[in-house]
């Protein structure tokens, strides 16, 4: 039996209540895309179907008011399974004057034989905060991964940020030591901050860098890179999901206190 193809479209978008403080006007899950508030200002997302699969296109929209702060995880990694023709997840999200977004989910693992396009778009104001976290895992245990085309734009106040784009699952390009090496998983983190708010509310909120980077910073296996936005890329490659995390941590430390 073929199995239907998904179309799943979910909203988050936050306001502000008559404290002043992050509450969610919009919270509409469409699965395998289901959304789950975990705490004031955070949400999970859980997966309530396989995949994404071949031919499945799933869409995050994520809204960020002014003035808030919204933090988005999920409660474990995703597996992008093979199937008839390409999957796709998009991602688009917008962050406010003075608010803020931290989106870290777990890494996205591309199982054996899978085709897979993700694609996010990020626009931010002049003073708004970022945190985005992506980590890309090659394959399950054991096995080859299947193709990912990975696009990522970021625009602050209209001006470009930042233009990411790479491909996974070309064997000759891959094993590169110019490209990936003998890596299984690669990740990037995209951090700005912007003008600093009220935040005695105790709502949880990406603390402010401890300096401005003026120049790139290199460690094994991964880099810390001062964009002219301004922001921060930290990028990174590890021999497992382990090691990626590690690195990446390293590479955030250089920024965040």
């Amino acid at each position: 039996m073929t199995k239907a193809l998904v179309r799943a479209r979910a909203v988050l978008r936050t306001g502000l209540d008559d404290r002043g403080l992050t509450r969610l006007e919009t919270m509409r899950s469409a699965p395998p895309l289901t959304l789950r508030q975990t705490a004031r200002g955070e949400i999970h997302l859980v997966s309530t179907g396989a995949g994404p699969l071949g031919g499945d296109h799933l869409r995050l929209d994520v809204e960020v008011a002014e003035k808030t702060s919204l933090t988005v995880r999920s409660i474990a990694s995703t597996l992008v399974l093979p199937g008839t023709g390409r999957s796709l997840m998009e991602i688009h999200a917008y962050v406010a004057s003075g608010a803020t977004l931290v989106f870290a989910p777990e890494p996205t693992v591309l199982a054996a034989g899978c085709d897979h396009m993700m694609t996010t778009t990020v626009h931010l104001a002049e003073d708004a905060a970022l945190f985005w976290r992506e980590e890309i895992v090659f394959g399950r245990h054991g096995e080859k991964p299947g193709r990912c085309h990975s696009r990522f734009d970021a625009s602050i106040d209209g001006r470009p940020l930042l233009r990411q784009e790479f491909v996974v699952g070309d064997p000759d390009i891959d094993g590169s030591p110019a490209v990936f090496g003998d890596a299984r998983c690669v990740g990037s983190t995209l951090i700005t901050a912007g003008r600093a708010h009220d935040t005695s509310s105790a709502e949880t909120t990406p603390a402010e860098p401890k300096t401005e980077l003026r120049e790139a910073e290199v460690a094994e296996g991964v880099a810390v890179l001062p964009l002219a936005g301004p922001g921060t890329l930290v990028s990174a490659l590890g021999r497992d999901a382990v090691e990626l995390r590690q690195r990446l941590s390293w590479g955030e430390s250089r920024v965040l206190p």
